[in-house]
């Protein structure tokens, strides 16, 4: 099968309006499979992330891979021309995707209902802490805000020590696939109604909060029913055993699932414990579960006398599921890694070497494909503004002005 490097949203145009992670992580996402990513940034510094952690140039690393594929334009929001643009780059628009807080876009004449007026067919994704209604609306909202109120954070950690945090900004990049979800059933719905010219477009409402508050299982169901809160249990999976982290003998870290019926008894015969491969009180995981401290010492003790590769040697031999826990030094020479091309190879404009992560998912006929990394700031100012009509000398103009 032939392959199509235009990527499956080619011919789909999105305008991001937004800052940081969650909205340009959505959008970034669309333009990795070929929609044409607008991203509007003001031209006081452009998006903050452009200065966030590790800095090449005075530019983040981080940038080349959120805003890769996009188009930068520098617009100043408070100017009413630069409103007067983006509203017309909004119209010619088949996505719109903003992370402001609600009221903001309202304010800029750029709201839903405002250009839904004007393009009925028009697809808006707002990404907030708290969604575009309720009380709290109006309220900041960011992504360690939306793990805490969404139940993240409560179960993360130890039980005796204060709630800890996932070492990257998963409220955030959670809520943006959430969005990207969602336009893409939107998209279906207005193609379905009659497509771009004629079609019914929609708001996609995604609050930050919801959006890790969706991944929380059996949460609500074992409290309403059961009064079961779930507690933070370190690395264990509280009522599946045995799941969990253990510790080798040369000071490695180790996940061992073992939790499936015919799998835990092929662990622990790997281990040399037939007395409890022949424990009928621990075929089954509620059976398990009564002695889940006793199946834990028992699998780090053996732990204790394996070395990282060692135990994965047996382990694997046994068909049982295990892994090293693994540092980005680890996944860049990882054979798996690499057979999966999980990283791709770039040049800064100066001509130093950069690898990124690979795009995922990889899809067999359209894959995505990168284009450019993280642009400059403005630096698709002229190309966007001809688009709409703009001349040189009304761009220059415009320069002059404070609108760029």
């Amino acid at each position: 099968m032939s392959k199509n490097t235009s990527g499956p949203l080619a011919g789909i145009k999105v305008l991001e309006l937004g800052t940081l992670i969650a909205g340009p992580f959505c959008a970034r996402m669309l333009a990795e499979f070929g929609a044409e990513v607008i991203k509007v940034e003001s031209p006081d510094g452009g998006d903050p992330i452009r200065k966030w952690r590790v800095l090449k140039d005075g530019t983040s690393l981080w940038w080349s891979v959120q805003s890769r594929n996009k188009k930068s334009l520098t617009l100043n929001m408070k100017h009413p021309q630069g409103r007067e643009i983006a509203r017309k780059l909004a119209l010619e628009a088949d996505i719109v995707i903003e992370n402001y807080r609600p009221g903001v876009l309202e304010k800029w004449e750029l709201g839903y209902e405002q250009l839904k007026a004007l393009d009925p067919s028009i697809i808006m994704v707002r990404l907030s802490g708290f969604g575009q209604t309720g009380p709290m609306k109006d309220l900041p909202g960011f992504g360690a805000i939306g793990e805490s109120m969404g139940g993240l954070r409560y179960v993360s950690g130890h039980a005796d020590r204060p709630p800890v945090r996932v070492g990257v900004s998963i409220g955030d990049s959670v809520a943006a696939l959430h969005g990207v979800i969602g336009a893409m059933m939107a998209l279906r719905h207005r193609d379905a109604t009659g497509g771009k010219l004629k079609g019914e477009g929609q708001m996609v409402d995604v609050a930050l909060y919801e959006s890790v508050f969706n991944l929380m299982e059996s949460l609500v169901p074992e409290f309403d029913h059961a009064g079961v809160v779930r507690e933070r249990t370190g690395g264990s999976l509280p009522g599946i055993v045995p799941s969990n982290t253990y510790t080798t003998s040369d000071g490695e870290n180790i996940v061992i699932a073992g939790n499936g019926d015919a799998i835990f008894k092929r662990l622990v015969l790997a281990m040399g414990r037939i007395d409890l491969a022949g424990n009928a009180e621990l075929e089954r995981n509620d059976g398990r579960v009564k002695h889940t401290q006793m199946i834990d010492d028992a699998i780090q003790a053996w732990c204790d006398t394996q070395t990282i590769d060692s135990a994965l040697t047996v382990l694997k031999a046994a068909d049982v599921p295990a892994g090293k826990i693994y540092s980005v030094r680890d996944m860049m020479t990882d054979p798996q890694f690499l057979a999966r091309e999980m990283f791709e190879q770039h040049q800064f404009a100066d001509g130093t070497p950069v690898k990124l992560p690979a795009i995922s998912p990889k899809l067999s006929a359209t894959p995505g494909h990168t284009k450019w990394l993280g642009p400059t700031l403005g630096q698709h100012n002229d190309e966007v503004l001809q688009s709409l009509g703009y001349t040189a000398a009304a761009i220059a103009a415009m320069k002059q002005d404070g609108v760029l």
